[in-house]
């Protein structure tokens, strides 16, 4: 099978491991780009003309449609194949309640858990410790509103099949589990961890890799 298109990013960006999920969910091929070089290639004016922003993950399809930002990424290839409906929903209120999820990963979620990774463990920020404890309390928030919403053993946010969804949100909660999401916020989410858990033993994930849990959060 032909590749679908292909994503232009550095490696390991959750962002794309997101979208490559949904990929392998709708039997899309969609290969990181091969060669990529981030802060070289991104800057070329080939590259500024499909991309203006400059900014990755950005995807080319191999019928030379363009289009960048993470969500909207993952929801075109969630529209693109034969689960559209299970990954987006078959009637308005289903896919309204998929969409809440995925604004929730990419605002809530995004700002309780990337801030502090990025301060205190890849140091691409400098140390502020005010907003870093801004995210942690944000992000405590965000896992007792994901604890009651998995309330009763629910193994997906939305019906009773995997959506778009539960990719987005689990994707970046797959990264934060690695740095900041550590054992003492684990204890009160048990929900979480079992959802994390269920989801990372499905073949789609494969993409996102391992489910690790940090024992004791990145902190400056």
């Amino acid at each position: 099978m032909a590749p679908f298109g292909k994503i232009y990013s550095y490696p390991g960006n959750y962002r794309v491991e997101r979208a490559q999920v949904i990929a392998a969910v709708n039997g899309l091929e969609v290969p990181l780009a091969e060669g990529f070089k981030m802060g070289v290639d991104n800057k070329t004016p080939e590259f500024l003309a499909k991309f203006p922003m400059g900014r990755v993950p950005a995807f080319e399809g191999a019928d030379g449609f363009c289009l960048a930002e993470g969500g909207a990424i993952a929801t075109y290839l969630a529209l693109s194949g034969p689960k559209k409906s299970q990954l987006l929903g078959s009637d308005p209120k289903t896919q309204a309640l998929v969409s809440q999820w995925v604004f929730f990963a990419e605002s809530d979620l995004n700002t309780g858990i990337v801030p502090p990774a990025a301060m205190a463990f890849f140091k691409m920020m400098p140390y502020n410790e005010e907003r870093y404890n801004y995210s942690i309390t944000t992000l405590e928030r965000c896992l007792k509103r994901l604890e009651v919403a998995l309330e009763g053993g629910k193994k997906y946010l939305v019906g009773d099949a995997l959506t778009l969804a539960d990719v987005m949100v689990a994707g970046i909660l797959f990264f934060g589990t690695k740095f900041v999401v550590d054992a003492e916020m684990r204890k009160d989410v048990p929900n979480v961890v079992s959802y994390l858990q269920g989801l990372s033993a499905l073949p789609e994930f494969k993409a996102l890799g391992e489910l690790t849990l940090v024992e004791t959060r990145a902190k400056p």
